[in-house]
């Protein structure tokens, strides 16, 4: 530490949580070093913004909290402390205007993760926070120092407070490992296991089916399932066929009733409804009309349905011949075609996770109950939420929380 009356605190992760806690604290009196495992930080924060960066979401601030499940009673204070509309804002203070969406979700004008990082990374150093990179935290010395792995070799380092933003599970690639969870189950804090969220599924296609329309969209189709309690979904939109299953917004939206399904029962039946606007009857109707006699049933089929053909192929997959033939059952398979998942996509595919630290090993301000001064941020809590901005913003609601809490701690306000 250069001046040891200045609090030390080491944030352990470079990513979206463990940047916003750094964002946070320059505005005090303490000396900021933050530790990445990588070679540079915000890897994961690019990576969302591959395909265009959604930071947040515009909707209503209670549907928006209601995004979070099970979860919305621990980190509804930590959005009302900065929400939807404060993302916006902390955006505009580096420069960078944003829109809505026609789906209500927000993004920077230009769409772009990059020049947002740059320029948070350059606010960063300028208020004098320290980014060490290729440091790996292997955990504490038994002096309680915070002990990495550097190019250098093992470096024991002091810090007064700490904030771990070490991530889930997902993209681990990027950083986001889930190496840590051995480092605090050894110190008796309790973590719920990983797993998968906003993932595909894999289902038990044929290899032809899988080879030829791997990769094709299903649109405007309608999935409904029941879970292991008995509560129905039925949800709206499109996905993709993949290799070995299916995957795309429809599914990431109903990925942890998906999941939890699964888990209970070891496989889950979901329902597709191919015609949404549509009837069974309607459906009827044109099939039984008079075919040609040079036209094949498959053809005649495609033809009266206008159907797309991957559309056709999947009802071929997941039918039997006679379903085929047989015009009142082909009706109504066209409005609840089965598809059987057996098991999600491994963890490192998943766009995020669920699980990590338990809330009941934290307080209010997400210190660990028994580890004085250790704080916890981001998505290595347990907790989980739809793609649409909520991941991100819930990310900096959590940093902001920890920063505060340190800053309490510490007596800075």
């Amino acid at each position: 530490m250069s001046d040891l009356s200045i609090p030390h605190i080491a944030i352990i992760g470079g990513g979206a949580a463990g940047l916003m806690a750094a964002d946070i604290l320059r505005a005090y009196p303490v000396q900021v070093s933050i530790y990445e495992a990588k070679p540079s930080v915000g890897r994961k924060f690019l990576l969302a913004g591959k395909g265009g960066m959604n930071i947040t979401h515009s909707e209503d601030f209670d549907a928006f909290c209601q995004r979070y499940g099970a979860e919305k009673p621990f980190l509804q204070p930590m959005l009302e402390q900065f929400n939807n509309q404060a993302v916006r804002d902390w955006m505009q203070g580096l420069g960078f205007d944003s829109f809505v969406g026609s789906s209500g979700r927000v993004f920077p004008t230009d769409m772009k993760a990059a020049p947002l990082l740059r320029a948070w990374l350059h606010r960063l150093r300028e208020s004098g926070i320290k980014i060490c990179v290729r440091h790996r935290w292997l955990g504490w010395t038994n002096e309680s120092k915070l002990k990495f792995a550097t190019p250098e070799g093992v470096q024991h380092i002091a810090a007064d407070a700490v904030i771990l933003a070490c991530g889930g599970g997902s993209w681990p690639q990027l950083g986001s490992d889930g190496a840590w969870q051995s480092v605090l189950q050894a110190q008796g804090i309790s973590v719920k296991p990983l797993q998968a969220a906003n993932c595909g599924f894999d289902s038990l296609w044929s290899s032809s089916f899988s080879q030829e329309f791997a990769g094709q969209p299903i649109k405007s189709a309608v999935l409904a399932f029941t879970d292991a309690q008995g509560n129905a979904y039925r949800k709206q939109g499109d996905f993709v066929i993949t290799a070995t299953g299916i995957e795309g917004s429809l599914i990431y939206a109903l990925s942890r009733p998906l999941r939890e399904t699964l888990n209970q029962n070891g496989k889950v039946t979901v329902y597709l409804d191919l015609f949404p606007h549509k009837t069974v009857e309607q459906l009827y109707t044109l099939l039984s009309k008079p075919r040609a006699a040079s036209l094949s049933w498959s053809s005649f089929v495609r033809k009266q349905l206008g159907i797309q053909r991957v559309k056709a192929a999947l009802l071929r997959e997941c039918t039997t011949k006679q379903q085929m033939q047989d015009v009142k059952q082909l009706a109504s398979l066209l409005k609840a075609l089965p598809i059987t998942l057996t098991k999600t996509r491994s963890i490192a595919e998943a766009i995020s996770s669920a699980g990590g630290v338990e809330w009941s090993a934290l307080t209010a301000d997400l210190q660990l109950k028994n580890r004085p001064k250790v704080f916890c941020a981001g998505e290595m809590i347990d907790w989980e939420a739809p793609t649409g901005g909520y991941l991100l913003t819930a990310c900096f609601a959590t940093a902001k929380c920890a920063a505060l809490g340190v800053v309490r701690e510490l007596g800075l306000n």
